[in-house]
């Protein structure tokens, strides 16, 4: 099996988002370079310098499928059923939702019901060897409380939005969780890339 990888574009302050879910200029590094890249669906370009172009080159091609939470898909309007980087999605929700499967029928989506852990064992068959990629602040703490994360991926962009909806992880069971030392540390314009490995 692959990695599982919690990852996220986050203030410096911790937020993933702002109060009412949107995002401010979280992702304003995605157009701040030169390299132009296509996203894996097709849907828009984005503009890298050419460090993060390689970070994300690397992210993207290592991808075999996302996780995410029902808030999260519904706040993308689950991406009108094709997810921009081009990956089956497992959403954890506690009711599927019937009519958006019916109006997507093609969609590689998978609705789960019982529980985040089923949702990760689900992804991991899709996936195969690469990476299952854990987004949303909520599906993120719970992969972590429950020992489920190989890696925390941040690009942490340099600004500091006071409040949000919630921290990246939010309150967590334990005390505290120790990562270890980055094992990736790039520098791009206005976003720092960084991979942390869960110690267990």
């Amino acid at each position: 099996m692959g990695k599982v990888v919690a990852q996220a574009n986050m203030s410096l302050d911790g937020y993933v988002a702002k109060q009412d879910n949107t995002i401010g200029g979280l992702f304003d590094w995605l157009q701040n370079g030169e390299v132009e890249m296509p996203t894996p669906a097709g849907d828009f370009a984005i503009h890298l310098t050419p460090q993060s172009a390689e970070h994300l080159r690397h992210w993207m091609s290592s991808l075999g499928a996302l996780v995410c939470g029902r808030t999260l898909f519904e706040v993308a309007d689950g991406w009108q059923g094709r997810h921009t980087l081009d990956v089956p999605v497992v959403v954890v929700t506690h009711q599927v939702p019937t009519e958006w499967v019916a109006a997507h029928p093609d969609a590689p989506f998978t609705f789960v019901t019982d529980g985040v852990e089923a949702a990760v064992a689900h992804a991991q068959t899709l996936a195969g060897d690469r990476v299952v990629a854990v987004t949303g602040g909520t599906i993120a703490r719970q992969c972590l409380d429950l020992g489920l994360l190989d890696e925390v991926a941040v690009d942490l962009v340099p600004i500091v939005m006071g409040e949000g909806n919630r921290p990246f992880f939010g309150k967590l069971s334990a005390d505290e969780v120790a990562l270890g030392n980055p094992t990736v540390c790039v520098q791009g314009d206005r976003v720092t890339h960084l991979v942390f490995p869960v110690e267990r």
